[in-house]
């Protein structure tokens, strides 16, 4: 029995996704972000004026806050979030509605226009400090030096990773939403035959950058028994940050096993293990930190992800599916949204929402932001029935 928590109160009762590409020349950032906002009001059954909760991130470095869209929305009287868009978000807005601060808010972000010198790797990934910028470090070189590490002291080998990779990325090949849609179908072949670009990380393992929006609304469990089902229930979630990201490397003695706390924190709220999970809607920049986080939520024991991952157990008809939709590798990658389109994945899981890359019977499904390399974890466990 999980401890009585007031976010066992809150229900997600619409999420949408807009339409998702590389590029999306004829749309702004402001344009995507709306959009969402609209299709998930529209989604869950609510109006504009429904809405006193607010949270949005519009852009890189957000030119528009959750200012501007509460004005977009009407100008009604509304807390405000101050979290990132994403899990953090989430777990903000549902302590809130607890709390009784409000009682229906919507969550947003969208980008696009952003990654425009193409020839370079994303802007984001290319942090200007001392630290890291003379020597050359980026974003994936820094979750190489965490997977090398793993792999020199557990033998992981580049074709469980590449089973990590190529498994994501055939959940997007089916995925009629996803930017690579038909793409595939993709082998550990494929993945490992694609050109280095931060050894042991091939393209084919590393995310993608594209450009998109997303909406996410959530309100008490008593106001969701009034509008269409069915929707997702809060059961538990936490936070773990131990440092700035991207500003050092990262060390796997220390940041090895980054959301450990978090994963242990948001299973007990819920009353869970990771036996009880249906889906991993895990954070998926590079292959390995998939293997990492199974082991540093205890799916598995410290050194056993790599096996862990193989024999079909991430695939839809597996134990624990992995990142249904396609993820950052396949699905879409545009800035902070990609965040929210984690829980959105979860929640339409549960909702039975996802078409053809649906898992039957979900009941609970774990979504993550976050990674070693980042120095932080988010977790947030989502549930097909309240928590009792």
């Amino acid at each position: 029995m999980a401890p009585a928590n007031s976010m066992h109160d809150v229900a997600i009762v619409g999420a949408y996704n807009t339409p998702q590409a590389r590029v999306l020349p004829d749309k702004s950032s402001l344009d995507v972000t709306v959009d969402a906002i609209r299709g998930a009001l529209a989604d869950a059954g609510l109006q504009a004026a429904d809405i006193n909760g607010v949270n949005a991130n519009v852009g890189l470095g957000a030119q528009f806050t959750a200012f501007h869209i509460n004005y977009l929305l009407g100008g009604n009287p509304s807390w405000m979030g101050t979290q990132r868009p994403g899990v953090p978000a989430v777990l903000e807005a549902a302590s809130a509605i607890g709390a009784g601060m409000c009682d229906t808010v919507v969550l947003a972000a969208g980008q696009t226009g952003t990654y425009a010198e193409r020839a370079k790797t994303a802007p984001w990934t290319r942090p200007a400090n001392e630290f890291v910028e003379c020597w050359g470090l980026y974003t994936a070189a820094e979750f190489a030096l965490i997977a090398r590490r793993h792999m020199y002291e557990y033998g992981t080998t580049p074709e469980q990773l590449a089973e990590v990779a190529a498994t994501i990325r055939n959940h997007g090949h089916t995925n009629p939403e996803a930017v690579y849609h038909g793409r595939g179908p993709f082998t550990r072949d494929d993945i490992l035959n694609s050109r280095m670009i931060a050894d042991p990380y091939h393209l084919l393992d590393c995310a993608m950058t594209s450009e998109g929006g997303a909406a996410l609304i959530l309100t008490t469990v008593e106001r969701a028994k009034e509008l269409p089902g069915p929707h997702a229930y809060i059961l538990g979630g936490a936070m773990e940050r131990m440092g700035p990201s991207y500003v050092m490397a990262p060390v796997w003695e220390k940041y090895g096993y980054v959301g450990r706390r978090s994963a242990r924190t948001a299973f007990a709220m819920a009353g869970l293990t990771p036996q009880d999970v249906d889906v991993c809607e895990f954070y998926d920049p590079f292959s390995f930190e998939l293997i990492r986080q199974f082991e540093a939520f205890e799916f598995c024991g410290e050194g056993e992800g790599g096996p862990f991952v193989m024999d079909g157990r991430i695939h839809l008809d597996g134990q624990f599916p992995l990142v249904t939709n396609g993820g950052t590798m396949s699905f879409s990658h545009p800035g902070v949204a990609q965040m929210l389109q984690k829980v959105i994945s979860g929640a339409d899981q549960i909702r039975g929402r996802m078409g053809p890359v649906q898992v039957p019977d979900v009941g609970v499904a774990m979504c993550t932001n976050g990674g070693a390399a980042a120095l932080f974890m988010e977790v947030l466990l989502l549930g097909r029935e309240a928590a009792a």
